[in-house]
Formats: structure tokens, C-alpha cells, sequence
């Protein structure tokens, strides 16, 4: 009889924990309307979450997603999760966008210049999680490619429509996980050794540093550009790695008890993206909607421009 009441209690005291954290969430921003957000990988998880929420404050936001299929499928879940609004406003969009394709990207942001007159947030927030070893189709080792490369160049063709929206807003999804990164400019692309956590933990690091200098680069312009840690959240960017079959109900019930839902681990994107608490804010590192310090070598600005020129070569914006 013991055993059954602790295990009982353990689950109220996890279920109460989960409610509170829940209750003190931040509210949302204020009203969207009019205005025009990209998220990448936006048909899962975070990016889902994001969209879900942003369309719910009447934003148009486009869904840059690798597979159309499923990007389609979760627009018709959001829509009929939020509901028509009688009034107008709100818009979801699904777009192609292969970040591991630099192609993919380029031609997304194609249409996206020919078809939008404004572009007032772009959220990079797809992402890949400590894969095997594999390379994008420009031969990038796949979560540096994916996770930074791919983002840099959508960033950066996509700078002048953000610029004549301003005041507009750019906002890196990274992660704690940068702190066991290292920059290595002698094998960025894995080529000598790979060990899938350290690489991951490397281009979330590229991230921050790609953040920072592009903060730096657009002052004055009324583009503002920040990055976060969204936290351990519950979605599929953990598909690669590998759980025990004898470990995975412990792992799920744990994952249950303290990981965050996806809509938790999203309020820090949309408080980037919307809040005029951070209008103005740029250059700096958020985690649960309040700005956090970084380890020196992530505001080494020496290593973040030496980053941004070779990321220039690599992506073809310089020869």
C-alpha cells in the first residue's frame, strides 16, 4: 500500500509543479495585426507552437517548412485550432524551405520578395539535433549547414525587405548547449573529426555569435536581432537519439514530468517576436523571457566576424 501512495503522491506533486509552471507563463504581446512573420520548421514543435500563437494575434506568418505535406497538415490543426475570426486579420502561409538545400533557400526567399511588401519578423527556429554524420546537398556538414549556414543565408537575403519594415525584428532560436561548443575555423565542416553532440553545441554557438554581429551590423537600421535558449522541451528534435527500449517509459514519464510543452518552450520566440517590453533590444541572449548573460566565448566579437566572412564565402554571398 505504501509504494502505490508515494508513487500517487509524486504524481500530484508533478502535476501541481506542471500546472504552476504553467500559470506563470508570460502573457502574450500585443496585436499582430499587419503583420508579416517567417518561421522556419514551423510545422512541428517550437515553430508550430509559435505559429500557432502568432496567428492567434492576428499575424500573417508564413511556415518555411522542409516537407510541404506535413507543413499543410499542421496548418489545417492550427487553423482549426484557432479558429476563424469573424473581423479579418491573421493568415497562415506554408512555404518550401529546405535549409539543408541552399538552393531551396534562395528560391524561397525569391518568392518571398516577389510576393510580400513586408517582412516585420523572421524567427530562425528550424533546427537538427545531434545526427549521424551526413552532409547537406552543398556538402556542409548537415547540423552546422542546417543550423547556421542555412539560416545565415535566409537572413541575409531577406535583410532588405526587413530593413524597409522597420522597425522589424530577427529573432535566433540557439541554445544552452552552446556552452560545449568550440568554433574550430581548422575543420568547421567536420571533415577531420565529428562527434554529433559537439557539432550540435558548435552551431548553436554559431548562432549566438551570427546574432551578435548581426545586431552590430544593423544598428541604426530599426532591424533588431536577438537570441534565446528556449529550455528541454518535449518535441521530435530529439528523433536521433538513441533511448533504450527498456529505458523509454522512465524517460517519458521524466520527459512528462519536466520537460517543457512545446507552447512553454515557445514564449520566449513570441516575446521577441512581439512584445514591446524588447522594442529597441538588440545584440542580447534571452531564456524564459528575460535576458541572460553568455559565456565570454560567446561575445568574443573577434571570432564572430571571422565567422560571419567565412560564412559569406561558404554560402556563395562572396566569392
Amino acid at each position: 500500500a505504501a509504494l502505490p501512495a508515494l508513487v500517487l503522491g509524486a504524481g500530484l506533486l508533478v502535476a501541481a509543479w506542471r500546472w504552476l509552471r504553467g500559470a506563470a507563463r508570460p502573457g502574450r504581446g500585443g496585436s499582430m495585426r499587419g503583420k508579416t512573420v517567417i518561421i522556419t520548421g514551423a510545422n512541428s514543435g517550437l515553430g508550430r507552437a509559435a505559429a500557432a500563437e502568432l496567428l492567434r494575434m492576428r499575424a500573417r506568418v508564413i511556415m518555411g517548412c522542409r516537407d510541404r505535406a506535413r507543413a499543410e497538415r499542421a496548418a489545417r490543426e492550427i487553423r482549426a485550432e484557432v479558429g476563424e475570426r469573424a473581423d479579418g486579420g491573421g493568415e497562415l502561409v506554408v512555404r518550401e524551405l529546405d535549409l539543408a538545400s541552399l538552393r531551396s533557400v534562395r528560391a524561397f526567399c525569391h518568392r518571398v520578395l516577389q510576393e510580400e511588401s513586408r517582412l516585420d519578423v523572421l524567427i530562425n527556429n528550424a533546427g537538427i539535433f545531434q545526427c549521424p554524420y551526413m552532409k547537406t546537398e552543398d556538402g556542409f556538414e548537415m547540423q552546422f549547414g542546417v543550423n547556421h549556414l542555412g539560416h545565415f543565408l535566409l537572413t541575409n537575403l531577406l535583410l532588405g525587405l526587413l530593413k524597409n519594415s522597420a522597425p522589424s525584428r530577427i529573432v535566433v532560436v540557439s541554445s544552452k548547449l552552446y556552452k560545449y561548443g568550440e568554433i574550430n575555423f581548422e575543420d568547421l565542416n567536420s571533415e577531420i573529426s565529428y562527434n554529433k553532440s559537439f557539432c550540435y553545441s558548435r552551431s548553436k554557438l554559431a548562432n549566438i555569435l551570427f546574432a551578435r554581429e548581426l545586431a552590430r551590423r544593423l544598428e541604426g537600421t530599426g532591424v533588431t536581432v536577438n537570441s534565446l535558449h528556449p529550455g528541454i522541451v518535449r518535441t521530435n528534435l530529439g528523433r536521433h537519439v538513441n533511448i533504450p527500449l527498456l529505458a523509454k517509459p522512465l524517460f517519458n514519464l521524466v520527459s512528462w514530468a519536466f520537460f517543457k510543452t512545446p507552447l512553454e518552450g515557445a514564449q520566449t520566440s513570441i516575446y521577441l517576436a512581439s512584445s514591446p517590453d524588447v522594442e529597441g533590444v538588440s545584440g542580447k541572449y534571452f531564456g524564459d523571457c528575460k535576458e541572460e548573460e553568455l559565456l565570454p566565448k560567446a561575445m568574443d566579437d573577434l571570432v564572430a566576424r571571422k565567422l560571419w566572412d567565412i560564412s559569406e564565402v561558404m554560402v556563395g554571398l562572396l566569392k
